[in-house]
């Protein structure tokens, strides 16, 4: 069916450049939401820049986006880039997460000074 997780995700929600496609009569989210479950961090990343290059472009959803960070914070807990980035797409879609980004960023400068 899909190779990878951006074609499934391109398959749901589609791109900048063309439309969702549904690739069959079959085809539900909750697959895509499966399989974003148990994606390594990879993936899930190559997902995210593919679709929403520019942070602020894309058509994922915003639930999509959270569950794709919160998802990728979990496998890599100590990376502050990611926390960084992360909370940047959190701040772009808020204001209801604006004190999650905070406490990223917060979290992030705090495994830099150490």
């Amino acid at each position: 069916m899909h190779s990878t997780l951006t074609e499934h995700a391109r398959c749901l929600y589609g791109d900048e450049y063309r439309p969702a496609s549904q690739c069959g009569p079959d085809h539900h989210e909750h697959y895509f939401v499966e399989e974003l479950t148990f994606a390594d961090v990879d993936a899930i990343l190559a997902m995210l820049r593919e679709l929403c290059p520019n942070l602020v472009d894309g058509l994922l959803p915003v639930w999509v986006r959270n569950l794709a960070y919160r998802l990728v914070l979990l496998q890599r807990p100590n990376e502050p880039a990611l926390m960084r980035e992360a909370a940047d797409s959190l701040y772009m879609h808020g204001p209801d997460w604006n004190d999650i980004a905070a406490e990223l960023r917060r979290q992030a400068d705090a495994l830099e000074s150490r």
